[in-house]
């Protein structure tokens, strides 16, 4: 009979992840959980910023809390001291230099190969894919060696654009790959509209590709510039004693002075300060990268 039939009840549709991610965050107890993480990461950073602002003779006797019962005490004199010797203007400016080439031409060169990777095809491609996948696993201490011996024999050894290559040598495979992921989201039938419409694949890629994946690579503009910012290692091997960058200069400074507070917490915290203006001015597309892909 019609009236004993039952209409199936329609299937409730799932909340996306970063939805529910976002209605989690509202709760008071998470949010006071986030700001008690977020005061304890704070405080070796607001510590490293009262030292440098403190003078010797205080440092030396008092520790950095005293300063927020006396912020009097507090001053510029350790910055001025630092900047007027023109070592840390110049290894500042150095590692600009190395900073900005390494990640640009990562991201330009990870966003050509990952698009090729994803849309085009040519012999062998997913072999070479699996070979650049592979290098994810080469730890970075396995080629100091043999790259430097390299770099000796073409004249780029102790030159900023040694450290440079290296950089962007060791840093393509995980670009590449995550470059590749993300233009495999893109929807296959947009492609193939554009590719009707008379476009060719570089239009494409300019016009269409690249704005789709903005969040990808402001995410991976940060994490390339974050890496070899904050470098030392690297640099302290390929970089020559007249282009070293401020990681290298503070490593020097803490093997001549010791605990000389007055020289390395300054320098420091200029190391410091210029990645976290890179981060929350690229915040938001940080986020989008990161949250790109959880769901369909």
């Amino acid at each position: 009979m019609m009236g004993d039939e039952t209409l199936p009840t329609p299937r409730t549709r799932r909340t996306p992840l970063p939805a529910r991610l976002v209605k989690l965050t509202r709760s008071w107890t998470v949010q006071g959980i986030l700001a008690l993480t977020a005061l304890v990461w704070l405080t070796p950073t607001v510590g490293l910023l009262f030292s440098s602002l403190r003078p010797k003779e205080l440092s030396a006797g008092s520790g950095w809390w005293t300063a927020l019962t006396s912020p009097s005490q507090l001053g510029f004199e350790n910055y001025s001291a630092l900047l007027q010797g023109g070592d840390v203007l110049g290894a500042l400016w150095n590692t600009v230099l190395i900073a900005v080439p390494a990640t640009l031409l990562t991201v330009a060169v990870a966003a050509l190969a990952g698009y090729a990777f994803a849309w085009l095809e040519f012999p062998g491609r997913d072999v070479v894919f699996l070979v650049v996948v592979g290098l994810l696993v080469v730890p970075v201490q396995i080629g100091l060696i043999p790259v430097a011996k390299l770099m000796g024999a073409v004249g780029l050894f102790g030159t900023i654009p040694g450290v440079v290559l290296f950089h962007v040598g060791y840093g393509l495979p995980f670009a590449v790959f995550l470059m590749r992921g993300h233009f495999l989201e893109i929807p296959h039938e947009i492609l193939e509209a554009a590719r009707v419409d008379g476009c060719g694949e570089w239009r494409i890629f300019r016009t269409l590709a690249l704005p789709l994946a903005a969040p990808a690579l402001a995410s991976l503009c940060i994490f390339q510039f974050l890496w070899v910012w904050n470098d030392m290692l690297v640099a302290l091997i390929f970089a020559g004693s007249d282009n070293q960058p401020l990681t290298v200069l503070l490593q020097s400074q803490m093997r001549q002075f010791g605990s000389n507070l007055d020289v390395l917490a300054p320098g420091a915290f200029l190391s410091l300060l210029v990645p976290v203006i890179v981060f929350f001015s690229f915040q938001r597309y940080f986020v989008q990268g990161a949250m790109a892909g959880s769901v369909k």
